[in-house]
């Protein structure tokens, strides 16, 4: 990528911190700290937030984290969102003017167009503030081949190239890779960032069927019914974890960094920092990602939500 400055394996997502329905918690700048900290005396230094996540707060809260660290040693990620657009033609110019305000800086290192509605209107928004400095990488997140495609051409005839693709892709959902998205985005070194690689806790060995997400949340009513079947997937993943001496959410990052991606860990506590930082440095085996790939598959089970698509 060309923001310049050295990537972590791992990024951490901050969707969490603007609590808007999805986990069920609210948080604050106080409660996180810890978690930035640890972060960063661990390396994990990319932090991926949007506007949309609880409109603001999750930027708000991220700013205030990062307002004593040298801007040099933090690499900040965030998204323009087409539903949360104000109508006006400078509608991506106005969003990231609010967003380096509650960021606290001048240059966005990464900045997404956060899903495809309407490719042709928006991604030339993109490139006055790619031109005029104001963001040092482009991405398109929730993009398929083809609206990657067009987005690619359309900046392409102003000089400029996307960086990195930002999709959901996790051992229950593929289809970034079986569509040939992911492999397209290796031959062309493209960086894809993959997120909800634990589907939101669901694989992180912490919920099961006698144990589901409390009532009350948009995962809880997404994952609960299928926990059953998420049960049987965990067992097999916790085989491969016992082997390594690690956890099963580290085993699943540790499969999304093996399928040649940079996987997205959302982090509220220290300890699923230190678990991401120790997942870093896990190497699956190929026949351990194949078992893992196959317990999955044998579930039949879809885990896109609603604002996505089958990435065809």
């Amino acid at each position: 990528m060309t923001i310049g400055k050295k990537m972590p394996k791992i990024a951490l997502g901050a969707w969490a911190w603007g609590n808007d329905g999805t986990f069920g918690d609210n948080y604050t700048a106080d409660q996180i700290k810890p978690v930035y900290d640890t972060a960063m005396a661990n390396g994990l230094n990319l932090w991926d937030t949007a506007y949309v996540y609880g409109m603001g707060t999750s930027e708000k809260i991220l700013g205030e984290l990062t307002k004593e660290t040298n801007p040099e040693d933090v690499i900040v990620s965030t998204k323009f969102t087409p539903q949360c657009e104000d109508g006006t033609p400078q509608a991506m110019q106005n969003m990231i003017d609010g967003s380096k305000k509650r960021l606290g800086v001048d240059i966005i290192d990464i900045y997404w167009i956060h899903n495809p509605m309407d490719v042709e209107k928006y991604t030339p928004m993109l490139i006055p503030l790619a031109k005029s400095g104001q963001i040092k990488s482009i991405g398109v997140s929730n993009h398929n081949l083809a609206e990657f495609k067009k987005a690619e051409e359309i900046l392409g005839q102003a000089g400029l190239k996307i960086d990195a693709v930002q999709n959901h892709f996790s051992i229950l959902n593929r289809s970034s890779e079986t569509s040939g998205l992911l492999q397209y985005c290796k031959e062309k070194g493209i960086t894809f960032f993959a997120y909800m690689i634990l589907e939101q806790g669901a694989l992180s060995g912490k919920y099961s069927s006698k144990n589901p997400f409390p009532e009350g949340s948009d995962r809880a009513n997404t994952y609960n019914p299928m926990m059953n079947s998420i049960d049987s997937i965990i067992s097999a993943v916790n085989k491969i974890a016992q082997a390594h001496n690690i956890s099963a959410a580290q085993v699943c990052t540790a499969w999304a960094s093996a399928k040649g991606t940079l996987p997205i860990i959302g982090v509220t506590k220290k300890e699923q920092v230190e678990d991401a930082a120790k997942a870093a440095e896990v190497v699956l085996s190929e026949d351990e990602i194949s078992r893992i790939e196959k317990a999955a598959d044998e579930q039949k089970i879809s885990t896109i939500r609603y604002w996505e698509k089958e990435m065809k």
